[in-house]
C-alpha cells in the first residue's frame, strides 16, 4: 500500500537507514504476499502442500538451498565433498551458525531432525525421502556429527538428487529442545516457532496474516530484503484478486478463473513452468472405485482439452500420463515424457472415441451406461478453477451415465479428509520435489505417507526399490518406466493437465522468483517506492 510522504515518515525513514547501514541502503519495511489460505501445518517434517513448503524455505534453511535457476547451492553448509563411490557426503557447515533465537547450531541439529523424520511417532508425509540413507530401514539414520561444525551421511548407494534432496524443506533442522517441551504445538506459536533461516515468524493471526521478521542470527542477514513480511492468509479468489488490485497484497498466488482473459495482457500477469501435474485422485478401497475398470472409464470419459482451453486458459497441456513434462530421461537430450508416451489419447479429436471405450469398460464391470451405480462424490478445495472443474467432470461423467455430487471444503480440512482416505473421488496435484522423475513415483508405495488413493502393488513397491538403489541411469529410468505402466495398467489415478505456474506481481516488487518446484522466493525481495 503507498504511504504518504511526511515529515514524521521521512525521520523515521533516515533512523531506518542508520540502524540498517551494516546490510547496505535502507530495506523495504513490509512485503505483504498472499501465498494461500492458513496452511494445514509448517512443521519441516509434516508439511506436503506447496503453499507450507514456502513459509517454511523463509524461517528455515537446510545444508543447500536452491538458487533461481533451482540449482543446489551452499546453505547451512559453506561446503561438502563426496566420496569416490558417490555413497559419503562429508558437509562442513559455515561459521558461527545461530538459530533465530541466538542459540547455536550444531551439525548434531541435523542428526536429531533427520532421524525425527523418519520415526513412526512424527508419523512425517515425507519419511520415505530418507529411504536412500543408509540405516533407514533400521530406522537409525546412518548420518553421524564428529564435531560441531562437520556432518556425515552415508548413502545405500549413490543417486544422482541427493544434494536437492538437503534443499528440500523437510531436510531442514529443528529444534529439539522446543519440540520436546512443547510436542506438536512447537509450530503454531511465534515464540516456539525457532528456526534457521533468512526470516522469524513473530505473529501469526489464524485466517487472517503471519509476519515474519528479518533474523538478524541468518548468515547472509545483510543481503535479505523487506525488513518483514506478511503473509495474508485467504482462499476465496476474488477477495485475493480485490486485495492486489488494492495494493493490499503485492503478490497474489491465484486468481479467478474467469479474470484470466482480461489479465493475460497486464504486466502484473505472470505464466511460468512447472513441474507436475494435475490429477484425480480415486479411492481404490471404496466400492465402486475398488474396480480398475471403473476407474479407467472415468479417466477415459474426460474431455482434457476441453478443461484446458475453457477453464485453464494459461497454456496447460492435456495430460495423457501422470509424470509431467520437463523432467529428463538418461539421455538428458530426452523428456521421460518423450520416451514414455501417453497411455491413452488426451487429444480433444480422441474424445469420442475415448467416450465409447469407457461406456464399454462400464458395462464390462456390470454398469451398462451407468445402471446400478450409486452417486459418487467428488471432493474438492474451494476456488474458481476447481469448481469450474468439478463442474466440468460432472457433466462430463453424466455422458457415460455416472452422476457426481461435488463438495467443497476448505484447504485445512480438504488436506485431511483427502489424506485420512475419507472420499471417493478427489481433486489432487503434485509438483515434483526434485528434478528427477522418482519425486512423482515413490509416493505412490504401500502406505507412502502422500499415496492418497490408499493404493497398495507389491511388484509396484519392489520397482521403486529397486530404481533407489540402482546407480545405472538407463536402469534406473527402464525401471521408473515399468512403474508408471503399473499405475495405468491399474488405472489408479486420473490425469487432467500438465501444471503451468500463474501468479500476480506488482510490478515494484524486486528480487523475487519463482521456482519450478511451486515454492515462492520473497527472502530478497524488495518494494519500489
Amino acid at each position: 500500500m503507498k504511504r504518504k510522504v511526511a515529515l514524521l515518515v521521512s525521520l523515521l525513514l533516515a533512523v531506518s537507514m542508520i540502524l540498517s547501514a551494516c546490510g547496505g541502503a535502507a530495506k523495504t519495511d513490509m512485503l505483504t504476499v498472499c501465498v494461500g489460505p492458513n496452511p494445514d501445518t509448517i512443521d519441516p517434517a509434516l508439511n506436503s502442500s506447496v503453499d507450507g513448503a514456502t513459509l517454511i524455505i523463509h524461517g528455515f534453511e537446510g545444508l543447500m538451498t536452491l538458487d533461481k535457476d533451482g540449482v543446489p547451492v551452499p546453505g547451512q553448509a559453506k561446503e561438502y565433498e563426496i566420496s569416490d563411490d558417490g555413497t559419503v557426503y562429508t558437509f562442513h557447515l559455515r561459521d558461527n551458525l545461530k538459530w533465530s533465537d541466538g542459540k547455536a547450531l550444531t551439525a548434531n541439529d541435523f542428526v536429531y531432525s533427520w532421524n525425527r523424520a523418519i520415526s513412526p511417532e512424527t508419523a512425517a508425509d515425507y519419511e520415505y525421502m530418507y529411504e536412500v540413507i543408509d540405516g533407514y530401514d533400521e530406522g537409525s539414520l546412518n548420518v553421524t556429527a564428529p564435531d560441531d561444525k562437520t556432518l556425515v551421511v552415508t548413502l545405500k548407494n549413490a543417486i544422482p538428487y541427493f544434494l536437492e534432496l538437503t534443499a528440500f524443506p523437510t531436510f531442514s533442522p529443528v529444534r529439539q529442545d522446543m519440540i520436546d517441551a512443547n510436542g506438536e504445538g512447537w509450530a503454531v506459536a511465534p515464540e516456539t516457532y525457532i528456526g534457521n533461516g533468512p526470516y522469524k515468524m513473530t505473529e501469526w493471526v489464524p485466517g487472517s496474516h503471519m509476519i515474519y521478521e528479518r533474523n538478524k542470527n541468518y548468515w547472509d542477514y545483510k543481503n535479505l530484503g523487506a525488513n518483514k513480511i506478511k503473509f495474508v492468509l485467504m482462499e476465496e479468489d476474488t477477495s485475493i484478486l480485490n486485495a492486489f488490485q488494492n495494493e493490499e497484497i503485492m503478490f497474489a498466488d491465484s486468481m479467478p478463473q474467469d479474470e484470466i482473459d482480461a489479465w493475460r495482457d497486464k504486466p502484473e500477469f505472470n505464466l511460468e513452468g512447472q513441474l507436475g501435474t494435475y490429477y484425480i485422485s480415486f479411492n481404490v478401497q471404496k466400492a465402486p472405485l475398488d474396480d480398475a475398470r471403473v476407474r479407467k472409464a472415468l479417466t477415459l470419459a474426460v474431455d482434457r482439452e476441453f478443461i484446458c482451453r475453457e477453464i485453464g486458459k494459461t497454456g496447460q497441456e492435456p495430460a495423457g500420463a501422470f509424470v509431467a513434462t520437463g523432467l529428463s530421461d538418461a539421455d538428458p537430450s530426452k523428456e521421460f515424457r518423450e520416451v514414455g508416451g501417453n497411455y491413452y489419447d488426451p487429444s480433444g479429436a480422441a474424445y469420442e472415441a475415448n467416450l465409447a471405450e469407457a461406456k464399454k469398460l462400464l458395462a464390462d464391470a456390470g454398469y451398462p451406461d451407468g445402471k446400478g451405480l450409486p452417486n459418487i462424490e467428488y471432493l474438492y478445495n474451494e476456488g474458481t478453477g476447481h469448481q469450474a472443474i468439478g463442474e466440468a467432470l460432472q457433466d462430463m461423467w453424466k455422458k457415460i451415465g455416472v452422476n457426481v455430487n461435488l463438495v467443497s471444503q476448505e484447504w485445512g480440512t480438504f488436506l485431511n479428509t483427502r489424506k485420512n482416505g475419507e472420499y471417493y473421488i478427489a481433486r489432487n496435484g503434485w509438483l515434483s520435489d526434485y528434478n528427477d522423475p522418482i519425486s512423482m513415483l515413490d509416493m505412490w508405495i504401500t502406505d507412502g505417507g502422500n499415496n492418497d488413493a490408499q493404493w497398495s502393488n507389491a511388484q509396484y513397491d519392489e520397482l521403486i526399490s529397486k530404481v533407489k538403489s540402482s546407480t545405472n541411469p538407463e536402469e534406473r529410468f527402464k525401471m521408473m518406466h515399468e512403474a508408471e505402466d503399473i499405475i495405468f495398467d491399474e488405472s489408479m489415478l486420473c490425469p487432467i493437465y500438465y501444471y503451468v505456474d500463474l501468479f500476480l506481481l506488482n510490478q515494484k516488487v524486486e528480487g523475487f522468483w519463482s521456482s519450478p518446484l511451486g515454492y515462492k522466493y520473497f527472502m530478497y525481495a524488495t518494494v519500489k517506492e
